[in-house]
């Protein structure tokens, strides 16, 4: 046990003494979190929307209104032709074409189909749909709006809905990404330290000082990578602190039931670290390593694009990405209170991929010394 300690003793000092390493630690994560969260959004605003007025008429200056009313749009108005429009869609200068043809008022009031051109830039396809579905729901609103003006002769029948949001009644989009972004921090942290820890021994030399001396090799992995385990831990802790004093994110569930599958999700990827310290030579091919686990594991975590929209293979690959799974059980969690039995397959899944990258990396670290 005193081996252990000594170890671990070890390990903390050598942390605290690199200079480089400091700021990666505390400083590095906490400017992410804070960053991405406002930066990571699909919340659409400063929509650049041109309208094409061909009708000037009260109605059409009143749906001009709707969306020069919006906080989400940017709205201009020209006489240009469509030629032109179409260039400064081309050209990236605006999101959407808006045209109001002629005789729009008068067609309302006869009650005859309506129809509205809109061309939006899909450069983007995620903002392409975005702008797409906003503007469309603002011209439907208004169309429906109209029967109460007694602008048509008759008022259509219409079903009323009542919403009801659950876990985010105020649709803030930082309620969702916080849980995550803190998920990838805890990533960076365990997998680049931990992949960079034994390259280091082996760059300065004291690893075959380490190998010739008495420490059990059990002793050596789990001195190894306890303290990154803890430092994790810890910037788990510090992140959901600011998170709440921030963002005010939600705690609803367990925070003890979020730090215990913590564990397991962190031992995970400090397996995975492990392994790319036995099959690299340098902290810099270890670097280059880890940041290609890193990007895919996150890319296809669910992070910032739903899992259920990937394609079948991309969905069958995440059952084997222990980020994916961690950040469902975060959300689950603090967001809607979840308890153990709702994340027990989480957990599950978890432990197993913990228990092979562990054991993997035990074996490949003992056939290389």
């Amino acid at each position: 046990m005193k081996t252990l300690l000594f170890i671990i003793q070890k390990e903390f000092i050598q942390v605290f003494r690199n200079k480089s390493m400091l700021p990666i630690i505390f400083v590095v994560p906490i400017f992410q979190l804070i960053v991405l969260v406002h930066a990571a959004t699909y919340e659409m605003k400063h929509i650049r929307l041109l309208i094409l007025d061909r009708d000037h008429t009260s109605v059409s200056r009143e749906l001009i209104s709707k969306f020069s009313a919006s906080p989400y749009y940017i709205v201009s108005q020209d006489d240009f032709g469509n030629a032109e429009a179409l260039s400064l869609l081309e050209e990236d200068r605006i999101h959407a074409v808006l045209e109001i043809p002629t005789g729009f008022e008068d067609r309302l009031k006869s009650r005859e189909q309506q129809k509205l051109s809109l061309q939006v830039n899909a450069i983007n396809g995620t903002t392409g749909g975005l702008v797409f579905a906003q503007t469309g729901a603002i011209i439907g609103a208004f169309g429906l709006g109209k029967a109460d003006l007694d602008l048509l002769p008759v008022k259509p029948k219409t079903i009323e809905t009542s919403y009801l949001f659950w876990y985010n009644e105020e649709l803030n989009y930082k309620t969702f990404m916080v849980p995550g972004i803190l998920v990838l921090l805890v990533t960076v942290i365990s997998l680049l330290l931990s992949s960079m820890n034994i390259v280091r021994e082996k760059e300065i030399g004291t690893i075959e000082q380490i190998n010739v001396t008495p420490i059990k090799k059990y002793q050596f992995i789990i001195g190894k990578l306890l303290p990154f385990l803890l430092l994790a831990l810890f910037e788990l802790c510090f992140g959901l602190g600011i998170g709440k004093l921030l963002f005010n994110i939600p705690m609803i569930g367990n925070l003890g039931l979020v730090f215990g599958v913590a564990v397991i999700y962190i031992a995970c990827i400090l397996g995975l670290g492990l392994l790319v310290s036995t099959i690299t030579n340098t902290q810099q091919q270890s670097m280059f390593v880890s940041f290609f686990l890193m990007m895919i594991f996150i890319l296809m975590s669910g992070l910032f694009t739903a899992i259920e929209n990937m394609p079948d293979w991309a969905m069958i690959f995440n059952r084997l990405n222990p980020v994916a799974y961690f950040i469902r059980v975060m959300r689950m969690v603090l967001l809607k209170g979840s308890g153990i039995i709702d994340i027990m397959p989480e957990i599950i899944s978890l432990s197993i991929l913990a228990m092979f990258s562990l054991s993997v990396a035990t074996w490949r670290y003992r056939k290389t010394t």
